[in-house]
């Protein structure tokens, strides 16, 4: 429960704030006539506030929690001395659209059973409790505004995401750049690089994807540049989203929307990331400006976001990539689904790798997080075939180091790794964050790892900043073919 006093002092009202026995996560489209919006600490015991009859508002809390603790909290508020409720909004499960350390959601209307729950306020709300989330984390003082890069992936509901989660990231008080089409591995690379004229390093990045699922599907990836969050982070900002969900005002939407027209930059950030993996190859050819030159590939992007590989990347190398396929972005996925463990994508870049007789078959999923490849033979390097060929790769340089893999791998991948490698197969659990933290925890107690692999693709290496970059695990088998 909670109360208010307070006192009108030169024009400003100073109140005291009690709340006892529940959770209050304020924000600032909150239906109290305050409406205050605590920017990096959720729940609180007391704490002051002064409103001067201006959308602005200063809140010193007193404790986080009903304890001893002691802490400081900023405050934004688009106060009004009256708000309205917005009319008949969804009731929506918040915590249902977390899988694992993503969010996931049905964001297209008509298909039978699968009403929509990813709607432009749900994913306004997700982006200001992730907001919230990253302010915190960054133990922000306001003296410099925080910046969050959006970008997204194929699908016809893209646009209206990323419209959304631009708003809920402006309505939060933080900067917002828009990279529009994009790839996941480039979003956390955005938390990385150093340029100013990109505005990077951003303070957070959101990716908008829902991987290989159908086209009514959408959902996000959050990073900063710790990495990707975690099932943990992703629960607490769910929780944080539902109660701003449950506390919009018109108002307060009105206002994030005016917020996000004047503090949304737009960059090609594609550019740089590109860039960057042109370079790693011609730096592992001896800096030679085409290594790729007399090799054939073709590359499948599925119509996801991966069609800049063929002529942003192997073509400026000097490869010849006629015959690659599916590259135009679509968000209806009318050829294959773009998923390298798909046994019908697989049998079509494997045949458009005969049909060209190209050395080399390249297959992306949506988001470009995963890959696959197919030599010129046809055969296929997918699921445990991949995980043996980069194992190979990197225990020829890294003798003797720790490959992590999850725990449905097969055990002559195992025998393989060990007896004919000289290497050391760690399984661990399912899940992609998962096998990529175990390799970074080995890494911690002093047993090198430098390879962290899922069965479906997603392949970390340490030299990458263990981000699952299916892009740049091409370009590691790319170097692999020069020397």
């Amino acid at each position: 429960m909670s109360a208010m006093s307070g006192k009108v002092v030169h024009n400003v009202f100073v109140s005291q704030c009690y709340l006892q026995n529940r959770q209050f996560v304020g924000t600032q489209y909150r239906r109290d006539s305050c409406a205050p919006y605590v920017r990096n600490l959720l729940p609180f015991q007391g704490g002051k506030l002064a409103w001067t009859g201006i959308s602005s508002m200063q809140l010193r809390t007193l404790s986080k929690h009903q304890g001893p603790f002691v802490n400081r909290g900023t405050v934004h508020c688009n106060v009004a001395p009256t708000t309205s409720a917005v009319p008949a909004i969804d009731k929506v499960d918040f915590l249902k659209l977390q899988n694992g350390s993503d969010i996931r959601g049905v964001a297209v209307a008509g298909v039978e059973g699968e009403p929509v729950n990813l709607t432009e306020q749900v994913a306004e709300a997700i982006a200001a409790a992730f907001a919230g989330w990253l302010v915190e984390k960054k133990k922000a003082d306001g003296s410099q505004r925080l910046r969050v890069s959006i970008g997204h992936d194929s699908r016809i509901s893209a646009q209206q995401l990323q419209d959304a989660i631009s708003r809920g990231i402006a309505g939060a008080g933080l900067d917002v750049v828009q990279y529009g089409l994009a790839s996941t591995p480039a979003m956390f690379n955005s938390t990385l690089t150093e340029d100013h004229g990109f505005f990077c390093p951003v303070d957070g990045s959101i990716m908008i994807t829902a991987s290989h699922l159908p086209y009514n599907r959408n959902g996000f990836k959050f990073f900063t540049n710790a990495g990707g969050l975690g099932k943990a982070d992703i629960k607490d900002i769910l929780e944080r989203a539902a109660v701003i969900y449950n506390n919009f005002t018109v108002e307060g939407l009105t206002n994030s929307k005016e917020k996000a027209s004047a503090s949304i930059r737009r960059v090609d950030y594609m550019t740089i990331y590109t860039s960057d993996l042109v370079n790693a190859v011609r730096k592992a050819a001896g800096n030679i400006e085409k290594p790729l030159e007399g090799f054939h590939i073709v590359v499948d992007a599925g119509n996801g976001a991966g069609g800049f590989f063929a002529a942003k990347v192997l073509e400026p190398l000097g490869a010849v990539t006629t015959g690659s396929q599916f590259l135009e972005p679509d968000g209806l996925f009318p050829n294959h689904i773009p998923n390298p463990e798909d046994k019908t994508a697989m049998k079509a870049i494997t045949q458009a790798v005969l049909d060209n007789k190209a050395d080399l078959g390249i297959i992306f999923d949506t988001d470009v997080d995963r890959s696959a490849a197919v030599d010129s033979t046809g055969h296929e390097f997918n699921r445990n075939r991949l995980i043996a060929l980069m194992s190979a790769i990197v225990l020829e340089e890294h003798p003797g180091t720790t490959i992590v893999t999850d725990s449905v791998t097969s055990d002559g991948l195992t025998t393989f790794i060990e007896k004919k490698l000289g290497g050391k197969h760690h399984r661990f659990k399912r899940g992609y964050k998962n096998v990529i933290d175990e390799a970074i925890r080995l890494n911690s107690i002093g047993e090198e790892s430098h390879l962290a692999i899922e069965t479906s693709g997603h392949g970390a290496l340490k030299e990458n900043n263990w981000l699952d970059d299916g892009a740049y695990l091409m370009v590691g088998l790319l170097c692999r073919m020069l020397v």
